[in-house]
């Protein structure tokens, strides 16, 4: 069954990139005059996905009128996180809970997203719905990152995602994501990261290669960067 709903992370503090970040999200910085956000929307609107989630936190009322000034023509909840950040697994947890569908693809608004990847998630998600698993990243060679300071994150061999000294791969920040994943899950605070680990301790943590050059925002110095040569 296709992938109807898209959730984006929009909640973080942007602290690499500081001071820019101090009064504007994330999420709203401008790569030739569009936004990291708006670069998100248009790819999860190409996939043919029919509404979108993201959760707020950090300067949340700034997302909220970014949103409603620029009409996207695809169905957006914004969901708060309240009282207190939830970090990423935490995030993710928050927006399915306002959902009954299964499976989500999730995106990281930092990596400037284009539709030069529109095959590479597509063929993702026949992947995962073929083998029937419950998680699954994209990733990418770190030869292929405009940053070259970024460390990979993974090993991958054969779709398997896993660990060792020698790490090529870096997570793009887009990856689908099934619901029954948060099922063992007792904390409303918590990493996504711990529950890719358990997934590695099982051998079940997928992955999928991007062949598409890399641009991510990591931190100001890059950003600089890409302002003159995206």
């Amino acid at each position: 069954m296709k992938i109807n709903t898209a959730l984006i992370l929009c909640a973080g503090f942007g602290k690499r990139l500081n001071p820019i970040t101090l009064d504007q999200p994330k999420a709203l910085l401008k790569l030739n005059n569009v936004t990291l956000l708006e670069n998100t929307i248009n790819l999860i609107k190409e996939l043919g996905i029919e509404k979108i989630m993201l959760n707020t936190f950090y300067l949340k009322h700034q997302i909220k009128t970014y949103l409603n000034e620029n009409k996207f023509d695809i169905s957006i909840d914004v969901i708060e996180e309240g009282e207190q950040i939830l970090d990423t697994g935490g995030g993710i947890m928050n927006m399915i809970n306002s959902s009954t569908e299964e499976n989500f693809l999730i995106f990281n608004p930092d990596t400037v997203w284009n539709f030069n990847y529109l095959d590479c998630i597509e063929k993702m998600e026949d992947f995962y719905q073929h083998n029937k698993i419950k998680n699954i990243l994209l990733v990418v060679n770190k030869k292929l990152s405009f940053d070259q300071t970024l460390k990979g994150d993974f090993k991958l061999y054969k779709n398997r995602l896993n660990r060792n000294a020698y790490n090529e791969y870096i997570y793009t920040g887009c990856q689908i994501f099934n619901r029954n994943l948060l099922n063992s899950i007792n904390n409303k605070i918590f990493s996504v990261i711990e529950i890719w680990n358990e997934l590695i301790d099982k051998n079940i943590l997928f992955g999928f290669e991007s062949k598409n050059k890399f641009f991510h925002v990591t931190n100001l110095e890059i950003y600089n960067k890409l302002l003159k040569n995206y």
